[in-house]
């Protein structure tokens, strides 16, 4: 992946509990800022209401993303809630070879591994302003006791590892949050080895 940051792009990690509103962060923060873009994971999980092949994820079968991991086809890849999600080492090579600063929104397991692969990759932890708000988070969206029980068992042990971010964004008030990814982004355009280019 070496020759991925040789590219004007960043490479961005964004991590979150579940709940802690990451995505709703990171599709604002795409929608008003220029040259960012969201890689679109592959994944084995069915398709939701509402989701969209090629935009919300790539969704292929199990035995189609055991040959692409086996092919060394992904940068990173884990398995999350019983499925597994990879992100494409040609998709995201392109786009920061194009200039394009890409986000990927992984889990901690997946972050570590971009980490190794991509020393300079900035990562950010996204974190609900208590564990209690979480949990009233999770039950609005009214998914099943079980499955609330199980998020907030992996949501602690997921906040458990924010120490290896280099960036922390308390989600307690929405745009103070997005400013903050905002100001982390423009702060990486403005390094000194960037403008040196």
């Amino acid at each position: 992946m070496n020759e991925a940051t040789r590219g004007v792009g960043h490479l961005f990690v964004i991590s979150a509990p579940s709940g802690a509103g990451k995505t709703s962060l990171v599709r604002a923060l795409v929608a008003r800022t220029a040259d960012l873009s969201v890689s679109v994971s592959h994944t084995t999980r069915a398709r939701r209401d509402g989701e969209t092949d090629g935009t919300d994820y790539h969704f292929v079968d199990a035995p189609t993303f055991e040959r692409m991991a086996g092919n060394g086809e992904f940068l990173e890849h884990a398995t999350v809630f019983d499925h597994a999600y990879g992100t494409s080492r040609a998709a995201v090579s392109a786009r920061l070879e194009q200039g394009v600063d890409v986000i990927l929104e992984i889990d901690w397991q997946g972050a570590r591994r971009i980490r190794a692969a991509v020393p300079d990759a900035i990562s950010v932890f996204v974190l609900p302003p208590s564990v209690a708000e979480l949990e009233h988070r999770l039950r609005g969206r009214g998914d099943a006791e079980a499955g609330i029980a199980r998020r907030m068992r992996d949501a602690v042990r997921e906040m458990s590892h924010y120490e290896e971010y280099d960036y922390l964004v308390v989600n307690d008030d929405f745009d103070a949050a997005l400013a903050a990814l905002t100001a982390i982004v423009g702060a990486s355009r403005v390094r000194r080895e960037v403008q040196r280019q």
